[in-house]
């Protein structure tokens, strides 16, 4: 039993420590490309009331929902390809 349940659950932890580091580095991206974001905009802006606050948070919503989108249409069709 317990050699039957212990490789699942290797291989479970490793999928879910995969999961942990890969999202880990995309955050450390998004984070750069949000530091880019805001000071373009916030130079492009300068003389707004905002400071390109409210551009760079539009462009990042923006960007963020398409990345949703296309994220979610890749895996639900990937999703009902094995089935």
């Amino acid at each position: 039993m317990i050699k039957k349940v212990f490789p699942e659950f290797r291989d479970e932890l490793e999928k879910s420590v995969s999961i942990a580091i890969i999202a880990a580095f995309s955050f450390l991206i998004a984070l750069s490309w949000r530091d880019l974001i805001t000071t373009s905009m916030k130079k492009l802006f300068s003389y707004s009331i905002f400071q390109g606050q409210l551009a760079s948070t539009a462009i990042i919503t923006l960007v963020s929902v398409l990345g949703i989108f296309l994220t979610t249409k890749f895996f639900s069709k990937h999703k009902n390809e094995k089935i």
